[in-house]
Order: structure tokens, then sequence, then C-alpha cells
């Protein structure tokens, strides 16, 4: 039996693939012990892991923070410094105490990173965006603000690296922290063919596919198409956007699905037509499966579901990561780019990509790269091959 810790950010994007995983680690006779967060709780103990809760630890966000969560890169660097130092004394306590094989933390969990190195223990890095070498970076293009806000925080990133260095863990500077190399194990949670520029990494990068749940639901008797929209569970609150949908589709024979965060008052978009079914949170593994179109903000775990479902999509990316995602999606040909939120362009590219099979065949190709790549079972098992070869 093995000893496995996991470490998480507080985002459904980067804790739902790794779900499974756990799941079937325990399953396979293993002990874990997952630091997350309390709106995590019921998910991870409900794999067999033992959670333990990092909520109080984490440094409050202001609501001028959370607008930019995803945007603000220097500001991400500034979190991940606080909470690792908030961390330090209990993780470290603990972790001597339960003496893991290996620690697999969130490619932006980079505390997990540093208590790795810290307590010289293996380290997995568990990447559930795309993987990220200076090849595939160039291809990561940010928006003017980005650069602004990264440029500025510079002088604080700095004070918070020589923090952490003061606490014994070794920084050299934050590009040291935030990036892995051709020597790092790396679970990446994408197919080969999926990946931009997959030959550029080494054996040690190990493209696993999506780690879906199993959820599997019972076909229904569709009379119409469905239509499925979301913008994630961060920064999903676009009334703006929503408003577009309704007028784009309250008058065509589908069916809507719309998921508008649990921020959104779903009464301030008024008059819902019948054809739509607007709720706050959905199960998307389920939607997805009889869903024919995808409206989504194109964050990766979903981009990953849609397509291990062989749902097409049209792309509407909040932020330079999410671009880079959907350029990949387009660029494969299984989806289309939302050009304007505009209720025409809205039902135009949706009916494009709903007609025109070609998205559709695109997404399958991809799907059965999913299905071959190993999900779980292959995460799984080259958690446990590390650890072997540590032994």
């Amino acid at each position: 039996m093995s000893k496995i810790v996991f470490f998480s950010i507080p985002a459904y994007g980067h804790t739902n693939p790794t779900i499974e995983v756990v799941r079937e680690l325990v399953d396979r006779g293993n002990e874990v012990l997952y630091y997350s967060f309390n709106e995590f709780k019921d998910k991870i103990e409900d794999t067999g892991a033992k959670f333990i809760s990092c909520d109080k630890y984490l440094p409050e966000l202001r609501p001028e923070d959370e607008k930019k969560i995803g945007k603000d890169f220097s500001g991400l660097i500034e979190m991940i410094a606080d909470t690792t130092i908030s961390l330090d004394e209990k993780v470290c306590r603990e972790l001597k105490v339960f003496n893991p094989d290996c620690i697999v933390s969130d490619s932006l969990s980079f505390w997990g990173k540093l208590f790795a190195q810290k307590l010289n223990i293996p380290y997995i890095c568990s990447t559930t965006t795309f993987a990220f070498n200076k090849h595939t970076a160039k291809m990561m293009k940010q928006s003017f603000m980005e650069v602004v806000h990264m440029f500025f925080g510079m002088k604080c990133i700095n004070k918070k690296i020589k923090l952490l260095q003061r606490k014994g863990y070794y920084v050299k500077n934050f590009v040291s922290m935030i990036s892995n190399d051709n020597d790092t194990n790396t679970i990446v949670y994408t197919s080969k063919e999926f990946q931009p520029m997959s030959e550029t990494f080494s054996s040690k990068y190990s493209f696993v596919g999506p780690s879906v749940s199993k959820l599997i639901v019972k076909p229904k008797d569709k009379k119409r198409k469905l239509i499925y929209i979301s913008l994630g569970t961060i920064n999903n609150k676009n009334v703006d956007f929503y408003e577009n949908c309704i007028k784009a589709f309250k008058d065509c024979d589908v069916d809507i699905i719309m998921s508008v965060g649990r921020d959104t008052d779903i009464k301030s978009l008024g008059n819902i037509p019948n054809n739509f079914e607007v709720k706050n949170s959905v199960e998307q593994i389920a939607i997805l499966q009889e869903a024919d179109v995808f409206i989504t903000h194109c964050g990766m775990n979903s981009v990953n579901e849609s397509l291990y479902y062989g749902v097409p999509m049209v792309l509407f990316p909040q932020h330079s990561e999410q671009r880079m995602v959907a350029n990949r999606v387009a660029y494969l040909g299984a989806g289309l780019m939302l050009k304007e939120n505009r209720s025409k362009n809205i039902k135009d590219t949706v009916f494009k990509v709903m007609n025109d099979n070609e998205y559709k065949e695109e997404a399958i190709k991809l799907s059965k790269s999913f299905y071959n790549a190993g999900g779980s079972n292959k995460a799984a098992d080259v958690i446990l091959q590390l650890i072997k070869s540590y032994c």
C-alpha cells in the first residue's frame, strides 16, 4: 500500500479531473490525503480519501480580487505565496507524521510543489490545462490589461518570493516556481492529439486524457436539438450574454439548458421562454451526454468533457488561457469561435455548428483519442509506477 497526498486550488475545473484518479487509487488499496476546500469535501470523501480543509489558510478575496481571477497573474503568484506560508507549519507537521510516498499537486497549486521540494518528497504535477513549456507558452497571448497587471505586480511578487526563501523554500524566481521542465513527472488530462506541440514534451509527461465521472445517462427520445450554455463556475456573472442567448433562441425549435452560475439572479433575466431551462448549476456530465452543441467559456475541463462526449462547441473565451484552448478547438475543427456577444451572431454561429456535420465528426475524432489515452486508470498507473521507481 502506498501513501499519496493531493493538493488542489479551490476550482471545480482543477479538482474534478482528480476525483476519479483518487477513487481509483483508493480502490486499489492505497491511502490518500487530499488538501482541499470545503465545497469539495463531499466529492473527495466519496472517493474514500481523507479530506483536509484548507479554507481558513486561503487569503480572503475581496470583490475586486474575484474579478481578476484568471486575468491577473501577479495576483495569483501573491496568493500562492501567502497560502504556502499560511499552510507551512500545519502541512509540514502533518506530512512528517503521514510520511507520504509522493505528492500529486495541481499545476496552479504551487504550494504542493513547494512542500514536496522542502520535505524531499517525490512530486507529480497534475495539469488540468494544456501542458506548458517554452514552445507552447508563446501560444498564450496575453491581453494588454494582463500585461499591465503583471508589470505593476512584479515588485510585490519579488517580496513574496523573499518571504518564501526565508521560510526554507528554494525559489530562485517566480518562473522557477510556476514552470515545469522535461524532468518533471507530469500528468496531463488531455490526449496528445489535442495537446498543442505534444512532440516537444519528454516521456515524463503522461497524456492520460480526461478523467471523467463514470455517470452514465440513459438516452432519451429527443424531439428537438438540445443546446447547452455555460460560462463555467468562475467569472460567470454575465447577464448581458445570457439575455442575448434568450433573444437568440426564444422563438427557435430547439431546447436550451443554460447554467448561469450561483451568483446570477435568474429573476434578473426577465421572462424565460418555454424552450429554456435556466439553473444556477447543473450536472454538466449528464447534459453533455444529450447535447448537440455546447456554448462554452472554454475552460479546459468543460472543453475536455464536451469533446469526451463528442459534442461540438461554440467558443466564447474570457481570458488568455481560455483563448488558447478555444483556438485549439477551432484549429482542429471541433468548434467555431463566437465573434460577438450579440443575439444574431450567437444564433447564426450555433446553427452553423449544429447543421454542419463536420464539426461533430471532428469532435468524435478527438473523443476517440481521449478514450484511448487511458483516463483515471492510466493516471493511477503513472502515480504508482513513479512510487515504485523510488522504492
